[in-house]
């Protein structure tokens, strides 16, 4: 098994508490990326960011670096930064292979999992179900979004924390933060109504019973139905390929 902390911070970063400056920066900025204020597309000049969070430009352009890395942000040559556009058929592509890698991940965790993995399932699947509860209440308040969010990421992580791949988990975590700013958009926009509780219970009830193959079948689902909701919230986006 390889040893690097990068396995353990694909899926965890986003709401670390910042030890530097830097990461302060980036946690703001991308914040502002995934809840809009950043528009896709919209140029990023230091000039003028480094006013706007009150950083040096130094410190804004190695923030802006680290978003590289996220692909939120994108740089063109000499024309400099810009968040990184969204489409249909990016959605789609994150979609597609979200469904490939977490459910066969899922299938080895229910195989390799004990009642550790069990406990800590039930405890996150617990917690994102008491934010699910506050953020039907206030669906448009973004403090609601976002602690949705961090529970929701800990459940899907739980679900695969006993799958022995580190570099599959890794993956996985990179493909569910690319897939964060749709979610934001499905859910700030009153996309197709969901019983989004449901379809957690779903999942959890298959895989407390070692059921992989119906276990399998109700997350991917899960994450298929974010790709319907954006695609009925959105359809001047450019449409979809068709795929395989």
């Amino acid at each position: 098994m390889l040893n690097s902390q990068k396995f353990n911070t694909a899926l965890t970063t986003p709401d670390a508490t910042p030890r530097t400056l830097v990461e302060g920066a980036y946690l703001q900025v991308r914040r502002d990326i995934i809840e809009g204020r950043l528009a896709p597309g919209e140029k990023l000049r230091v000039e003028h960011l480094k006013d706007r969070y009150g950083i040096g430009a130094g410190t804004l352009r190695e923030a802006l670096a680290l978003l590289l890395s996220d692909v939120l942000v994108v740089a063109e040559g000499q024309r400099g930064f810009h968040v990184a556009p969204i489409s249909l058929q990016d959605l789609e592509d994150i979609t597609h292979t979200r469904v490939l890698l977490e459910t066969n991940a899922l299938r080895q965790s229910i195989r390799n999992g004990d009642v550790e993995w069990e406990a800590a399932l039930v405890a996150a699947f617990h917690k994102l179900s008491s934010s699910e509860e506050r953020l039907e209440e206030k669906p448009d308040k973004n403090s609601n979004v976002r602690e949705w969010e961090q529970h929701n990421r800990s459940f899907h992580e739980a679900l695969i924390a006993a799958c022995d791949s580190p570099w599959q988990r890794y993956l996985i975590g990179l493909l569910y933060r690319q897939s964060e700013r749709y979610r934001h958009l499905a859910i700030t926009g009153n996309a197709m109504p969901r019983d989004v509780h449901a379809e957690h219970a779903s999942i959890i009830d298959a895989a407390l019973k070692r059921d992989a193959e119906r276990a399998s079948r109700a997350l991917e689902q899960h994450i298929r139905l974010t790709f319907d909701s954006i695609l009925l919230l959105t359809p001047t986006l450019a449409a979809p390929k068709k795929s395989a």
